[in-house]
């Protein structure tokens, strides 16, 4: 039997989720695998829930009544007191500044999986900076979850790479939230006010929709994908189309924005109105490597190509090779939600496990 100790950074939306997969699996893998996965610690920005012997399934209700606030060097306290073999720290949160601590798990003998983007997409120093701690200390870093949620998007253009393969384009709808949106507001006859409310209901979208509609997301994703092709590329190089109108922009609050939603309409209406019977409204993400440009833009699609057939809130990615040429490699899947994300998660730990004695 092998045991991977686990630290979760971030019980939310997908941290929950997450621990909710790993506890119904937890037999099957004991079974299948022999891996037994232990939780050792569940933390958020301010409370702790530490227990080398193991935290239960019912982690929530021990996290409401035992979590103690902490500082992040009392978890390097615990991860170098207890010495745990095979440690994964998980990294769910939101968080800008989180992804500083990562040198600190590592040198305390972590390994990293990150559903978080902020990491890849910090200046290039400090991923390659990153990058020669993780290699010093022998320790993995996998985040295929950083563009298309459970989608193996990252792990097939890394392959891609490693193997000689020159990929020279690579294009396509890479926020499900986004997705879900442009398909809807295409193909009914809907106020896109009232697509966006939707896909607020359905958890597509940020609180705040305008994190969506900037396209800084879609821009970030990009970012990933261009260096893991070795590009060395900083996020202010990305080319991205804000899709938030200029008076609803700058100042404007939340609650101002979202008593204002009705604005849109207006203006996402001249799209629609230059859209053909046989288009489509895509947000796209494109990056073309001989002209080393990145950039994500509201394109019109036809509905009959590969991005225009989409649905719901999919992903799809066209890559571009010198063997794949005019025919690429597609990817297409589900690319939004909590549920898909935190599988997405469950599988890197899985890859982890693979790799450790």
């Amino acid at each position: 039997m092998k045991t991977i100790h686990l630290a979760l950074f971030g019980p939310g939306k997908v941290g929950s989720k997450l621990l909710e997969q790993l506890a119904s699996s937890e037999e099957h893998l004991k079974e299948s695998s022999g891996l037994i996965l232990k939780l050792v610690l569940v933390a958020d920005s301010s409370h702790a829930l530490l227990n080398p012997k193991g935290i239960k399934s019912d982690w929530d209700s021990d996290f409401k009544s035992s979590s103690k606030k902490y500082s992040f060097s009392e978890v390097e306290d615990y991860f170098n007191k207890h010495q745990f073999k095979n440690l994964v720290s998980i990294d769910t949160t939101a968080s800008i500044d989180f992804p500083h601590k990562y040198f600190d798990l590592v040198n305390a003998g972590s390994h990293i999986i990150a559903a978080n983007k902020v990491a890849n997409t910090l200046s290039l120093e400090f991923y390659e900076r990153l990058r020669k701690v993780l290699k010093k200390n022998n320790k993995n870093f996998v985040y295929e979850t950083n563009v298309g949620a459970g989608l193996p998007i990252v792990e097939t253009l890394r392959n891609l790479h490693l193997s000689g393969e020159k990929v020279t384009r690579i294009r396509g709808v890479f926020s499900g939230s986004l997705s879900y949106i442009f398909n809807t507001f295409s193909s009914e006859q809907k106020e896109f006010s009232k697509v966006l409310e939707e896909a607020g209901v359905l958890g597509y979208t940020e609180p705040d929709a305008r994190i969506d509609l900037s396209g800084k997301d879609v821009g970030r994703k990009l970012l990933i994908l261009a260096r893991e092709i070795q590009l060395k590329k900083e996020f202010e190089e990305v080319k991205i189309e804000s899709l938030i109108p200029h008076q609803l922009n700058g100042d404007t609050t939340l609650e101002e924005f979202n008593s204002r939603i009705s604005e849109l309409n207006g203006h996402f209406e001249k799209y629609k109105s230059k859209q053909l019977k046989d288009e489509v409204l895509r947000y796209i993400g494109e990056l073309d490597v001989e002209k080393g440009s990145l950039e994500a833009k509201l394109i019109r699609e036809p509905k009959a190509s590969a991005l225009g057939q989409i649905e719901g809130a999919d992903n799809i990615f066209e890559i571009y090779t010198e063997s794949y040429k005019d025919q690429p490699l597609v990817i297409r899947g589900a690319g939004a939600g909590a549920e898909v994300t935190a599988r997405g998660v469950f599988g890197d730990i899985l890859k982890i496990s693979e790799r450790l004695n």
